[in-house]
Parts: structure tokens; sequence; C-alpha cells
């Protein structure tokens, strides 16, 4: 079955490495947002000439930004794409200890992680088909009972909001048949765990949790709605 997916936070990581999976089917088209898109560029170049076909749709985004639904409306009438599978991927950490936060620090990530989030299944409520999955990557940090660390309170905060979110869109859109769902990560070997654990070594590198989570967005929409579902072996 082909899928038509859209992964924001698509430029490296498991972004990246999520888009990678996706294509692997060699039957899915993916439409892949990111602020930076040069390694999706090099990407698009070797699949769509191998498939003959545009299977991988590079977006450039900052979800942070108050016009991106414009651009993005651009995109989706162009090639008439209508996903039925949308992850939102995005994060931005600062990592400061609580009394070193500025007002420009908490808006940065709220707007970035879960204003972000807001905006765009807003936006793409009429493109939706009955038994779409929209999952939110959330963290583990964020997850009520948890482990928390020092300097990551922002980020652990907004992504709560986001992984809460994702079971109010599970309620609110089951008329509609479409599910939703929030992955919380733990400990994976990424530039943002580096930020956060300098010298720390995860236990799973990226293309390993993105295989993971690739196969939930597919698959975990027919076991789980509103739900907010730990992923870890480890936070540090």
């Amino acid at each position: 079955m082909q899928h038509k997916i859209l992964i924001a936070g698509a430029g490296k990581g498991i972004g990246l490495e999520l888009v990678k999976q996706m294509l692997a089917t060699g039957n899915n088209i993916v439409m892949a947002v990111s602020r930076d898109i040069s390694q999706l560029r090099i990407l698009e170049e070797k699949v769509n000439i191998n498939s003959g076909s545009v299977s991988l749709i590079p977006v450039a985004l900052d979800f942070s930004k108050h016009d991106f639904t414009s651009v993005l409306d651009k995109v989706i009438r162009k090639y008439d794409f209508k996903p039925d599978i949308v992850i939102y991927n995005v994060g931005l950490l600062v990592n400061k200890p609580f009394a070193a936060f500025s007002h420009s620090d908490f808006d940065q990530m709220f707007d970035t992680n879960i204003k972000g989030a807001f905006r765009l299944f807003q936006f793409l409520l009429p493109h939706l088909a009955e038994g779409s999955h929209l999952l939110g990557i959330t963290s583990m940090g964020a997850y009520q009972g948890s482990a928390k660390f020092p300097g990551l309170s922002l980020y652990s905060a907004s992504k709560a909001a986001l992984a809460v979110l994702m079971e109010c869109l599970a309620e609110e859109l089951k008329d509609r048949g479409i599910r939703a769902n929030a992955l919380a990560l733990g400990a994976v070997q990424t530039e943002m765990l580096t930020q956060a654990f300098p010298g720390y070594k995860a236990p799973l590198s990226a293309d390993e949790m993105a295989a993971f989570i690739a196969d939930f967005a597919v698959k975990g929409s027919l076991f789980f709605n509103g739900k907010i579902l730990p992923v870890s072996v480890s936070t540090p």
C-alpha cells in the first residue's frame, strides 16, 4: 500500500533517517520539511532519478515562523499531496539553568515545538483522509513521572504540551476516523542529545530509532489512539 507521508523536522538526525526508511519501500511518497534541506536535496536527486518519478519532495520551512502555511499550501497544491501519515519531529532545544532562561528562549522553543505543530495539524485538517495517522515525536523528558534533568525545563515542558495535544487531537478527530499518538523517545545518538548531555553515549542510533518510528507510523494506528508511548531503553 502506498502512503503519502509528511515529515516535519526531516533535515538531519532521526528525521532524515526516517525519510530514508519511509522511502526504502520504493512505494511511498514523502514530503520532507525542514529549515535546512541541504541533505534532503542530495537524497532527492538520487531517489527521484532511481524511481523515475517524484518520490521525495523537500520543502524548506521554519516552523517558528508565522507565514509557513502559505508556503506549504503552494507545495501541496502543486503536487496534489494529501498525506495520510503526518509526523511532527520538529525540536528546538536550548540548554540553560532555569534562572538563566529569557523570554526569547521560551518563545523560540514553544513556537517551534508546540505552536508549529498546532498550526501544521490545523492547516492540514481539510487535506486528511479517513484513516490518517498523526504522530508527535516527543521526549522522555516530557513524560510524566520520568527522570528530569537540569537545563531542560522549557524543552521538556514544550514537548509535554505536544504530547497532550496529540491526546486531544485523537478525541477531536475520532469521528473522522483520524488517529493521533505521541512517541516519547529516550536516549538516541543525535546532535540534540550531545547538546543536552555532552559526552554521553546513547544505546540507540538515529537510524535504529527511525526504523521503529517508521513502522509505528504505518501500523501503530491499528492498535493505538490518543496514547503517549515511551520508547526508551535509557534516559541519561
